[in-house]
C-alpha cells in the first residue's frame, strides 16, 4: 500500500488510472454492439489506421499526433461501417494490412528519431507512451465517457434496433445512417486514445474480451452492456495496479486480465447452462 501511495503521487500514474478506466468503460459499451454487428474486428483495423496517421503526423513533425490520427481515423470508421460493395471482414482487412505497412515505411524512409524500433514498439504495444498522457488527455476521455453513456442511455432502444435489425430500423423512419456514424466516429475516438494506453495490436481485446465475458453469462442485451462495462472498468484498474507494482507492460498487463476473466465467465457459463 506504501508502495502504491508513493507512485499515485506521480501524475503520469494518476492520469494512467482515470484514463484506462474510462477508455476501458467507452470500449466495453462499443464492443457490445460491434461484436453483435459482426465488426469485431474493427478495433484491430482502425488502430492500424491509426498507426500509419500516426507515422505521417510524426514525419510532418505535428505538434499534437490527434490532428492526423483523429479526422483520418475516423473516416476509416465510417467507411469501414458503411462499406456496402465489400464485406465488413475485406474492408478491415485491406485497410489494417495497407496503413500498417505503409505507416513502418514512411517511418522507415522519413523518420527524424533514430529510433525507429523504439518508436514502432511503443505504439504497437503501448509500452511507455502511456508515461506520456496529461491533462488534456483526461479531459478528452471525460468528455467521450460522458458523450457516450448519454449516447446509450438516452437512445438505448435505438442502439439496441440497429444492433440486431438495422434494415427493420430503417422501415420505420429511424435515421440508421446518423446513429451509424455518431458509433463509427466514436469508436474511432477511443482507439486513437486507447493506442497510448495498450497500443495498436492490443486495442482489438478492449473490445471484445468484455462482451463475449458477458455473453457468455447474460442473454439480456442491458445486462450484457453493464456486466461488459464493469468488467472492463475492473480488469482496466486491476491491470494498471499490477503494472505499477511489478512492472510489467500496462497493455499486456490490461489484456491478459481480461484473458483470465474470459475464462472464467466461459467456464461459468457453461456449467450454469448444464
Amino acid at each position: 500500500m506504501t508502495k502504491l501511495i508513493e507512485y499515485f503521487s506521480y501524475p503520469f500514474v494518476r492520469y494512467a488510472m482515470i484514463v484506462g478506466v474510462l477508455v476501458a468503460l467507452c470500449a466495453a459499451l462499443l464492443g457490445v454492439s460491434l461484436v453483435l454487428k459482426r465488426f469485431s474486428m474493427i478495433g484491430d483495423g482502425l488502430s492500424h489506421v491509426a498507426f500509419g496517421a500516426m507515422a505521417i503526423g510524426t514525419i510532418l513533425s505535428v505538434n499534437s499526433d490527434l490532428v492526423v490520427t483523429l479526422p483520418v481515423t475516423a473516416c476509416a470508421a465510417v467507411f469501414i461501417l458503411r462499406s456496402k460493395k465489400m464485406r465488413g471482414d475485406a474492408s478491415i482487412a485491406i485497410l489494417s494490412v495497407a496503413a500498417l505497412s505503409l505507416g513502418y515505411l514512411l517511418l522507415h524512409i522519413f523518420s527524424p528519431s533514430a529510433n525507429i524500433s523504439g518508436d514502432v514498439c511503443t505504439s504497437l504495444f503501448g509500452s511507455t507512451s502511456i508515461l506520456t498522457l496529461n491533462q488534456q488527455d483526461v479531459y478528452l476521455c471525460i468528455s467521450l465517457s460522458v458523450f457516450v453513456l448519454c449516447l446509450f442511455i438516452v437512445f438505448y432502444h435505438r442502439v439496441f434496433a440497429i444492433t440486431f435489425d438495422e434494415n427493420f430500423a430503417k422501415a420505420t423512419g429511424m435515421k440508421t445512417e446518423i446513429y451509424n456514424l455518431a458509433i463509427a466516429i466514436v469508436t474511432a475516438v477511443v482507439i486513437v486514445i486507447a493506442m497510448r494506453l495498450v497500443g495498436a495490436l492490443l486495442i482489438s481485446a478492449l473490445i471484445i474480451f468484455p462482451a463475449l465475458s458477458a455473453m457468455a453469462l447474460f442473454k439480456s442485451f442491458r445486462a450484457v452492456m453493464i456486466f461488459s462495462a464493469i468488467m472492463s472498468v475492473v480488469c482496466a484498474a486491476v491491470g494498471i495496479l499490477i503494472s505499477v507494482l511489478c512492472g510489467t507492460p500496462v497493455g499486456s498487463t490490461i489484456v491478459a486480465a481480461d484473458l483470465v476473466v474470459f475464462i472464467f465467465c466461459k467456464l461459468a457459463g457453461g456449467v450454469c447452462r448444464r
